[in-house]
């Protein structure tokens, strides 16, 4: 079971986030604040932080900045009421893995959870595996019916990338930004070559395949 912790000052709704974690298959563990929550990890284990940003003592960006600055990698979810650019910028930049806006939608962020306790596991076992396939992220080798190939560098993380967030639609824009240096004279062009070289390496997988979704760009999908 994963031990989720809510940081939020507000009682009541520190309680509402703690019943839809518990109803969810999670342990929800709670803290007022940032200075409870940094006692709080020093004596349990936690898998996620939920974090508000507005707390009495030490607030949500401290909190974080504090975390980061320790070592700590630990997925974190931020829930707040703050909705400008420049709060959410102020977050990513602190460390923020997730953003929600309050009022919460209880579904939306349970779903957030999932997907970044998934990519934290990813992340640190550096594997993934769809269906039978399984890549390997320190060797950059994709396993499959009993046989595994190295891939040059960029097509394997284009594939581990669209793969870890499968249906997700990714730009070219975003894939290029991401895979490809920012002062690399490639153009978008580059993306469409390599997700070419990709479906012919991978043309006889039942594992997954990579869709394109028309002016926008791609996504990857299990088979099956």
């Amino acid at each position: 079971m994963f031990h989720i912790m809510v940081v939020e000052d507000d009682a009541h709704t520190r309680r509402l986030m703690e019943a839809v974690l518990e109803q969810n298959g999670y342990f929800p563990i709670a803290a007022c604040d940032g200075v409870e929550a940094l006692d709080v990890l020093e004596h349990q284990h936690v898998d996620l932080i939920v974090l508000d940003v507005m707390m009495p003592r030490m607030d949500g960006f401290t909190f974080l900045k504090t975390l980061r600055d320790g070592g700590c990698d630990l997925p974190v979810l931020m829930v707040t009421a703050k909705e400008t650019l420049a709060d959410k910028k102020r977050g990513f930049l602190a460390g923020v893995d997730d953003y929600m806006v309050k009022p919460m939608d209880e579904e939306e962020m349970i779903l957030r959870v999932a997907a970044l306790l998934r990519r934290a596991r990813i992340a640190n076992e550096h594997r993934l595996t769809v269906g039978s396939t399984v890549l390997d992220y320190d060797a950059m080798t994709v396993s499959h019916a009993g046989k595994t190939e190295s891939l040059p560098p960029k097509e394997f993380l284009l594939l581990f990338k669209l793969l870890s967030y499968q249906n997700k639609i990714f730009t070219r824009r975003q894939l290029m930004d991401e895979l490809w240096d920012m002062e690399s004279e490639s153009d978008e062009r580059t993306v469409d070559v390599h997700i070419n070289r990709l479906r012919e390496r991978f043309k006889e997988n039942n594992d997954f395949e990579i869709v394109t979704v028309r002016g926008l760009g791609y996504k990857a999908v299990a088979k099956g």
